[in-house]
């Protein structure tokens, strides 16, 4: 079975949804994954209900016109104040757990069906929080969104991210002791290439081999992120993804995979392109 592949969008900046998804569709993508903040209709954000059901039906019918499936929403709290998973305060957890809800019914309605939950500064332990507590704030806030996860038919995919980016899960093991906790099949886990490498370090400071971790959480994995350490996109630096995707292949892995790219400096249009040249180049040899 080959591989899906899909592109996050907050790199075509300054392009208009046709354009960005016209683009990818030619480049072979089938699927596009949105940041909220790139699609709000003002200046703040978090103003996601903000985002009209003819506005929601615009962005459906754009995805369709282009061939492209809408694979769901990710930077979810990316340039948002006052929201945080794991804060002391019950009343910022709550705003959370409200903003989380509109955040399904958004990615619903846009046809998507994974949220990807990384938002490292928005989920870090406070001074004065313990561990325990922090898992706890956690699961009880994720706990409150399954009724609405399943309603929707969307699945939250919890993402580990490397100890430099965050003090809470900052590792694929403490991601699955949440998702544990948790105990809902629409609350489960996904990996990134670029977090791997900065996370999934030995005890003897070695680094472990990322398609050893893609074998151990395979059963929780449900969307993996391809990009490389330097921050851009997969072929664009050293890490060789020939492994990785063996072990996606071997393991049956039937999610998306998702171009995430955070330094543009080679711009838009080689990013995409190369990416999934790179890729498709990869599985073919595999």
């Amino acid at each position: 079975m080959a591989f899906k592949y899909a592109m996050c969008n907050e790199l075509f900046e300054g392009w208009s949804l046709e354009k960005q998804f016209d683009f990818v569709a030619e480049c072979g993508y089938e699927g596009m994954e949105l940041a909220p903040f790139t699609i709000t209709p003002t200046d703040d954000p978090a103003n996601v209900l903000e985002i009209t059901d003819a506005t929601r039906t615009k962005i459906r019918n754009i995805a369709k016109n282009s061939g492209v499936q809408i694979v769901g929403l990710h930077w979810l709290l990316a340039k948002t104040q006052g929201f945080h998973l794991t804060h002391p305060d019950a009343g910022i957890r709550k705003k959370t757990v409200e903003y989380g809800k509109a955040l399904i019914e958004l990615c619903a309605d846009l046809g998507g069906n994974i949220m990807i939950w990384g938002s490292p500064k928005q989920r870090n332990v406070e001074i004065g929080v313990t561990r325990d507590q922090a898992y706890e704030f956690a699961a009880d806030a994720l706990s409150e969104l399954v009724p609405v996860l399943e309603k929707n038919k969307v699945t939250i995919a919890m993402e580990p991210l490397a100890p430099a980016e965050t003090n809470f899960l900052a590792s694929a093991m403490e991601t699955l002791a949440l998702v544990q906790m948790v105990k809902s099949p629409w609350l489960q886990m996904m990996l990134d290439c670029k977090a791997m490498w900065g996370a999934e370090i030995n005890a003897d400071g070695t680094r472990r081999p990322m398609e050893d971790v893609i074998r151990q959480f395979r059963p929780w994995t449900r969307h993996f992120h391809a990009n490389d350490p330097n921050l851009q996109g997969p072929g664009f630096g050293e890490l060789d993804f020939h492994p990785l995707f063996k072990a996606l292949k071997e393991t049956q892995f039937d999610g998306w995979v998702s171009v995430e790219v955070f330094d543009y400096t080679p711009g838009a249009e080689a990013l995409t392109k190369k990416s999934i040249d790179y890729m498709k180049k990869v599985e073919s040899e595999i």
